[in-house]
């Protein structure tokens, strides 16, 4: 799921800005079909992580704050780091798919044609909100790169990719009493 809400938000990224900085191309069916890609990933990522009950795994709790603060605590399944991304993921992506959405109804798709039924003030507030989270998504994605891409990092990125990491990757840095993979995942 991941990698699907990625390719959506390169997608989005590239048709919502490229056209902004004087590349012209026919943006906007690709941009909105890629909006609800990402949309339906999202609702499906909520949906099967309330089912999982593994919501609560990605969630920063004040025991995580504490543990933090001890360097000889290793976490669980996710850092207070990478909770904290995911937190500041959720919220800016959220924010962006609502007020794609108010967007997305301003326009002529296959099921309805446009409607004017946002009033001007309205629609520029979404405009502003759909522009300066787009802004923050940006930051946060050169954020989370940045951090994927460290050579003591790469183990992260090579699990996503094959989908394991090592017994000693594992135990070095985290804390096997509070996460154990799933041998059959």
């Amino acid at each position: 799921m991941h990698w699907v809400m990625a390719i959506s938000i390169f997608v989005l990224l590239f048709t919502g800005v490229l056209p902004i900085i004087g590349i012209e191309f026919a943006w906007l069916t690709l941009h909105w079909i890629a909006g609800l890609l990402l949309t339906a990933a999202v609702l499906f990522h909520i949906i099967r992580s309330v089912l999982q009950k593994d919501l609560m795994s990605v969630w920063i709790s004040p025991s995580d704050l504490k543990e933090s603060l001890d360097e000889s605590q290793k976490p669980g399944k996710y850092s207070v780091a990478q909770k904290g991304m995911h937190a500041a993921v959720t919220v800016v992506t959220l924010l962006v798919i609502i007020s794609g959405l108010f967007m997305f109804a301003m326009i002529d798709t296959p099921w309805w044609d446009r409607t004017n039924s946002l009033s001007e003030s309205t629609l520029g507030w979404m405009f502003l909100v759909h522009g300066l989270t787009t802004l923050a998504l940006i930051a946060l994605i050169v954020f989370h790169l940045y951090f994927t891409l460290r050579p003591e990092k790469l183990f992260y990125l090579r699990s996503m990719i094959k989908g394991w990491i090592s017994e000693d990757e594992h135990s070095a840095n985290h804390d096997p009493e509070r996460w154990a993979p799933d041998e059959s995942a």
